[in-house]
């Protein structure tokens, strides 16, 4: 009998042994899957490379939109870097352009017809590595104002994955797509997005869903 007892227990012994043994074993192939699916996403995110968003935008009064205290052009750069989970870097000019509408495309047109360069505040001291450039402005007088040009001469980015997006109040995107190619001949210039201004400020979901789309069809 008590060999039988000790049979028994033994039996129990091992059986409990080889139930832990599975569930550190389950713990353990869990643990590793889990870092698979981790350095998988990780892996994927590498493949695409880093991003920026670079933007310049105008407060104060814009047309079709009174005096806001964001610039249209900031709320779809904002946007982008949510969607992309890029880093965002802000076109500052040194000397802030008039609050009223009128006397601000004055000085727009004028600073066009000069070619001018205005300073700007900061710069980006490691632009290698971002492997792609999303680039924003409102469109003034038919083009890019002149800060963002100033920007562009500032940092090499030709080799670069070049996206550009815009908002404007009919324009479109004044063919400033076909004309960072021909400025970066080693750049991939990607489709351009164009908004009106008034569709960020006025109706943000209706531009987030726009963002979307066409990320989407660049491949985010």
């Amino acid at each position: 009998m008590n060999g039988l007892k000790e049979l028994a227990q033994q039996s129990t012994t091992n059986l409990n042994s080889n139930f832990f043994n599975l569930g550190e074993n389950m713990k353990k192939g869990a643990l590793v899957l889990g870092l698979c699916f981790l350095l998988g996403g990780f892996m994927t995110a590498q493949g695409k490379g880093k991003s920026l968003v670079v933007y310049f935008s105008r407060a104060d009064e814009n047309y079709g939109v009174g005096i806001v205290k964001e610039g249209n052009t900031a709320i779809l750069a904002k946007i982008i870097a949510d969607k992309t989970g890029s880093d965002l870097f802000e076109i500052k000019p040194t000397k802030s352009y008039p609050v009223g509408y009128k006397d601000c495309c004055d000085v727009a047109k004028e600073e066009k017809n000069a070619k001018a360069r205005p300073s700007i505040v900061g710069k980006i001291e490691n632009i290698d590595q971002y492997d792609t450039i999303f680039i924003g402005y409102p469109i003034w007088w038919g083009d890019m104002p002149m800060a963002v040009y100033t920007f562009l001469e500032s940092h090499n980015i030709d080799g670069k994955t070049i996206i550009p997006f815009c908002t404007h109040e009919g324009s479109s995107e004044s063919g400033i797509a076909k004309k960072l190619q021909g400025m970066y001949k080693k750049s991939s210039v990607k489709e351009p997005l164009a908004m009106k201004g008034r569709v960020p400020q006025k109706n943000k979901i209706e531009a987030e869903k726009a963002v979307v789309a066409w990320l989407k069809k660049l491949g985010y």
